[in-house]
């Protein structure tokens, strides 16, 4: 856990998979915050996911862009995925990689983590693109789980990740599974005006 007296620093965690802390400055994190509200506001709403087996997964989520569902994209669109946070997405490869290679994302989940909320360890394989994705932390601190492409159990490395935050896995690591067993309540700095974890993923589907 850090304690603000040595910065923290770039990292790569595996492969492919590389954090990068406050990449986000406040004031764009605000705006991001106050464009997930609106997103939330809109005709597709934040839900919790139903899993095909009956369980209820504890975030709220929503989609820009190509709609996802366990374990599909549907044809469906749902909100309008903004020109302007694709090319955040761009910008975000061309920190941890130095290019972009033309990354045109087509679909967007966010994530809304409530106190109690958490994200098992999965893959984000339903995309037929290789292309990597790209995630942006908002709010409160969490512990990210990044593990292997073969099991969900170790060997994992746990990430702490805060908001501004970015983090992006491709490559050899872009099948690798994932998750968020824990997050902080009440962490967040009060200046963000969020209760609560966000995070925006940002993926090509292929499709």
């Amino acid at each position: 856990m850090t304690d603000g007296l040595f910065p923290r620093e770039r990292a790569v965690v595996a492969p492919g998979a590389v954090h990068v802390p406050g990449w986000l400055p406040s004031g764009r994190q605000r705006e991001l915050v106050a464009a997930c509200r609106a997103w939330g506001r809109g005709p597709f709403p934040y839900r919790h996911t139903v899993l095909p087996g009956g369980g209820v997964m504890s975030v709220r989520s929503l989609c820009l862009g190509r709609r996802w569902e366990p374990y599909r994209y549907l044809d469906a669109v749902g909100a309008e995925l903004p020109d302007w946070l694709a090319e955040l997405g761009r910008e975000a490869l061309v920190e941890a990689y130095g290019r972009h290679d033309d990354f045109a994302p087509d679909t967007a989940l966010v994530n809304f983590y409530e106190a109690g909320a958490h994200m098992g360890m999965h893959q984000d394989k339903e995309e037929r693109s290789g292309a990597p994705v790209v995630s942006l932390s908002l709010g409160d601190r969490c512990v990210f789980r990044f593990g292997n492409t073969e099991t969900r159990g170790r060997p994992y490395r746990d990430v702490e990740l805060e908001s501004g935050d970015l983090f992006v896995f491709g490559g050899p690591s872009r099948l690798a599974f994932h998750g968020v067993p824990k997050v902080w309540a009440g962490t967040a700095d009060p200046a963000l005006g969020l209760t609560g974890r966000l995070n925006i993923t940002l993926r090509q589907t292929g499709l």
